[in-house]
């Protein structure tokens, strides 16, 4: 008896350029997955609630409305908030970087690109979101409590939501409590990049989570001239 094939991990390419789906669409397909495209906003959101992507390429100059918008209507809604994002723009301000990494996407890529980097990094925030732990472990740090198995993390009982860049930033400095982070270890470890890739990168997604954590986000502490270190005391695993 043959065994059925793993599901392929579905992506949605968002570009209202032709040439760009068509060579983005080629490389990931070859690569292995299932590939859906959409020319502009609104299919681009139709299609994500439709299918649950695990990872949409998002370019930022759309027709209809802005990648922008796109990006923080995926981050709204729950069937879609867990999905990926990487940008890909010709944009090269810093500005417009920062403003989408705060907003909740995952990495980004500035045009002209090699399609191959593309699927490098499309395959490395995959593989960091399969990382499996023990059944029923839940991390404790002061308020802050995530439950490894079911990806949640709760501050202060309450629940906060988390992209999942921003859970593996905060899983990896909570069993690291105590240790300074370099920002370039964070970034060759949660976004697998090249040492070439800025550290605002760390920086814009440290606010973020610190913003979400709320009455815990000062436990994300500054190490200036190094990185970022997670304090706390009674650390303990349940």
């Amino acid at each position: 008896m043959t065994l059925p094939a793993p599901p392929k991990d579905r992506i949605l390419v968002v570009d209202d350029e032709p040439e760009i789906v068509a060579l983005v669409a080629y490389h990931l397909t070859t690569a292995g997955y299932e590939v859906h495209t959409a020319a502009d906003g609104e299919e681009a959101l139709a299609k994500a609630r439709r299918h649950r992507m695990a990872l949409v390429v998002l370019d930022l100059m759309l027709p209809d409305m802005s990648g922008f918008q796109v990006l923080s209507a995926l981050r709204s809604q729950a069937r879609t908030r867990d999905s990926a994002v990487i940008m890909l723009t010709a944009l090269r301000e810093d500005g417009d970087r920062i403003r989408g990494l705060s907003i909740g996407a995952d990495d980004y890529l500035t045009k002209p690109f090699n399609p191959e980097e593309l699927v490098l990094r499309v395959g490395a925030i995959l593989r960091r979101g399969r990382v499996h732990h023990t059944p029923d472990q839940v991390s404790t740090v002061g308020p802050v409590a995530i439950d490894r198995q079911a990806h949640r993390v709760r501050v202060g009982g309450t629940e906060i939501v988390l992209t999942p860049t921003e859970y593996r930033l905060l899983l990896l400095m909570v069993d690291h409590v105590g240790q300074v982070q370099r920002r370039q270890h964070l970034l060759q470890t949660i976004w697998g990049a090249e040492p070439d890739m800025q550290t605002r990168t760390v920086d814009v997604h440290v606010q973020r989570l610190r913003s979400k954590l709320g009455i815990a986000g000062d436990m994300i502490e500054t190490v200036r001239g190094f990185g970022y270190r997670f304090s706390g005391e009674g650390a303990a695993k349940a």
